[in-house]
């Protein structure tokens, strides 16, 4: 559901509806937001065990500019989507938000919901992850594979 494909198809689905995005600690990206970029961003990596690996996403970056009138719908939302299909290839790929606020974070689209009045779009922190645990002596756990969230006391922090 965090795919290029179902959320383009809700945001053609809903286009006069409005964009919330909502950050992990709940702030809320200020609804003047630009979507500056889409962009289909592509890894080849070795993880620490040897093992070659890649990743493919799709990524959007955010600006927050001091046009405090600009309101990104849906359906605009859509277009520029459909500007970056020869880019994204029509492959349905995880979304990344790039967003700024005092730094610039890339983060996974953790779920949407979408309406009529709006696209509520929640956003995850980032987590890395050793993803050759069992080359390192980790746990899943330890290698924070297995767990999504990162709490104290559990032993990926």
């Amino acid at each position: 559901m965090n795919t290029t494909l179902p959320f383009l198809s809700a945001l053609r689905a809903h286009p006069d509806a409005g964009i919330h995005i909502v950050l992990p600690d709940d702030d809320i990206v200020p609804p003047h937001f630009h979507v500056t970029e889409i962009g289909r961003v592509h890894k080849d990596f070795i993880d620490c065990g040897g093992t070659a690996r890649s990743t493919t996403h799709c990524q959007l970056q955010l600006l927050v500019a001091s046009d405090v009138d600009h309101r990104l719908t849906a359906g605009k939302l859509a277009k520029i989507f459909e500007l970056s299909d020869p880019v994204l290839r029509g492959d349905d790929l995880p979304i990344v938000i790039e967003h700024e606020d005092c730094r610039t974070i890339a983060f996974p689209l953790e779920s949407f919901e979408a309406n009529d009045e709006q696209i509520s779009i929640r956003l995850a922190l980032p987590h890395p992850a050793c993803l050759a645990g069992d080359a390192c002596g980790l746990s899943p756990e330890e290698a924070g594979v297995a767990g999504g969230a990162c709490a104290p006391g559990s032993g990926c922090c």
